[in-house]
């Protein structure tokens, strides 16, 4: 058994001053992580023993719908990369370096490149085919805006899986199975309320892909969702559907706006709402700094992911220079002095009368009709969701707006990679096949964290009993009592000969201090072994999150315990071997 005397870490009373959310000053106050540089830490004994639970999880799922599991190398050679093409398309979040040799390195962010190296010569008749394998492996991503302790780091560990297909309906079926079996992990890791929402596919590829996400108001993801049916989706994917009031043309004319260059100043000038005005945002491409002008309706947001998308090229805010024949603040489609690539957002369309930029300082039009005026466009939807907006689903208007923190994630990732990186097979008929892929992955230690996030009280964790670092803490106040000591230690011997893993605070040290550092543990149960509870015949038991609490006959304590442990394993699914 473990004692608290001997465990290699050190609990803190007071919480760091750059702890950004709960979980991250709990589990650095609790001595779980210690931060070695900036998104790089090391996991205590404790922390090791919830991440080994959470792992254990993930294979036992995996291997229940047919997964392999493989161990891939964290040093991959640039050459891998640039089979694929990622290699540059991947900006600064991939770390590169060259060996001893000269030749070109990476460290891998993630494995799909490894994956299809691994298969290819392999499975190379159709008779191979389906299969997935898996690992639990470190990964390392060179992340600018690293926060909340383990929720978004630089290096993390990572259960990724790779499915390898003949046909779309096959890759589809086998998708439905990771799909449940992501179900099934969260909810045996204690945290069932994670949702599945559909997300964009970024850099992995592929048109189909979800995002598992645990709601909370600490997450950085906007999950939009409907009231009225089960739609969700990630706000980089959700369509942007909305209501306009067409209203009446009016004729165009030039006015003055003296320093009106904002859209609240605008619209208080001239007396109109922003759903009646057209603002511009302005980007450039990352490849050639050229400008992109996106009109959009004045009260609607940018989704830099939709315009990506559609552009098909990276882009960043612009810097506007003198050169570029743009007049901040007063960016209109019309009469504009330069060449840039235009994009019209949907929610312009079928608004007869609208306020723009004249591209002339202090100055907009009123009255602006894009058909009449500029004339025929492609209208796009490169707008972010709004609360109340339109379901694509159900066609209500019940959107509203959620955040969440995102613990896993599944992709169909097509031909993406085995084309590019010629991974064929023989068909049946003889024929060279190209095979199609999806992946699947979890950040282990995220997920941890995450848990922790939603599963807390004022003063420490409160671990699901599935993935706790020990099922039940002894606290033996007075343990320079023989008594009490010796009770103690029967008790914790009886239950780990049971299967039971405890750990027991010997220390001679305050009951408010012992206590403490219990509710930091996190421990399910707490057991607390005192002289006044012995001269009565029992002992106390009680659950950390105070579900429970009871007085047990000395002789029927460990019976108690052992069937209390038992039935909240059953509950979350994760029953004793």
């Amino acid at each position: 058994m473990m004692k608290v005397s001997n465990l290699v870490t050190k609990r803190f009373k007071e919480t760091p001053a750059d702890c950004q959310i709960a979980s991250q000053a709990l589990m650095v106050r609790g001595g779980y992580i210690k931060n070695v540089g900036n998104g790089i830490y090391t996991l205590s004994p404790i922390t090791k023993r919830i991440t080994k639970k959470v792992e254990a999880i993930m294979r036992e799922e995996m291997d229940a719908i047919d997964g392999q599991e493989v161990l891939f190398p964290v040093t991959m050679p640039a050459t891998l990369w640039e089979e694929s093409g990622r290699y540059t398309s991947i900006g600064s979040e991939m770390l590169r370096f060259t060996d001893r040799s000269g030749a070109k390195m990476c460290l891998g962010m993630t494995h799909e490149e490894a994956a299809v190296q691994y298969a290819r010569g392999i499975a190379d008749s159709y008779n191979q085919y389906p299969f997935m394998i898996y690992q639990i492996q470190t990964k390392f991503r060179d992340e600018p805006r690293c926060r909340g302790g383990l929720i978004r780091v630089r290096e993390f560990t990572m259960k990724d899986a790779y499915s390898f297909h003949t046909s779309q309906a096959d890759l589809e079926a086998y998708y439905q199975r990771c799909y449940d079996a992501y179900h099934r992990i969260f909810a045996r890791c204690g945290v069932p309320e994670v949702v599945a929402v559909c997300s964009d596919s970024g850099m992995m590829g592929g048109k189909i892909s979800h995002e598992y996400m645990l709601l909370t108001d600490i997450g950085e993801d906007s999950i939009v969702l409907c009231n009225e049916c089960d739609y969700r989706a990630n706000m980089e994917a959700a369509p942007s559907l909305i209501e306009n009031e067409a209203g009446e043309m009016e004729a165009l004319r030039k006015v003055d706006t003296p320093a009106e260059k904002t859209i609240e100043d605008l619209c208080d000038f001239l007396h109109i709402r922003k759903e009646q005005t057209c603002k511009a945002v302005i980007y450039q491409r990352n490849e050639d700094d050229s400008y992109v002008l996106v009109f959009i309706r004045g009260d609607l947001e940018v989704n830099e992911t939709k315009l990506r998308n559609y552009l098909k090229a990276e882009i960043h805010p612009a810097l506007v220079t003198e050169e570029s024949g743009i007049t901040p603040g007063f960016v209109g489609p019309i009469e504009h002095k330069g060449r840039f690539t235009i994009v019209f957002d949907r929610s312009l369309k079928g608004i007869a009368s609208l306020a723009t930029g004249a591209n002339e300082v202090d100055k907009h039009y009123v009255g602006f009709n894009i058909e009449r005026d500029f004339g025929a466009v492609e209208y796009v939807d490169v707008a972010k969701a709004v609360t109340g907006g339109i379901c694509p689903v159900c066609g209500k208007k019940a959107l509203r707006i959620s955040r969440g923190i995102e613990v896993g994630n599944i992709f169909q990732l097509g031909d993406k990679y085995t084309k590019s990186m010629g991974m064929t097979y023989v068909d049946a008929d003889g024929a060279l096949k190209t095979p199609i892929m999806g992946c699947y992955g979890i950040g282990v230690g995220r997920l941890v964290a995450s848990v922790c996030e939603v599963r807390h009280d004022d003063y420490g964790p409160i671990w699901p009993i599935s993935i706790a670092p020990w099922h039940v803490q002894i606290c033996s106040l007075r343990a320079d009592n023989e008594e009490v000591a010796a009770e103690s230690k029967k008790l914790a011997e009886t239950l780990e000969a049971r299967g039971i893993e405890v750990i027991w605070d010997d220390r001679p040290v305050s009951a408010g201090f012992m206590f403490s550092d219990a509710d930091l543990f996190g421990v399910p149960v707490r057991v607390v072994v005192s002289p006044k509870g012995l001269k009565n015949g029992t002992i106390e038991v009680s659950a950390r999150d105070k579900s429970m609490q009871e007085k047990i006959p000395v002789a029927e304590a460990a019976d108690f315990v052992e069937k209390y442990v038992k039935d909240q394993l059953a509950a979350l699914g994760c029953p004793m071997k």
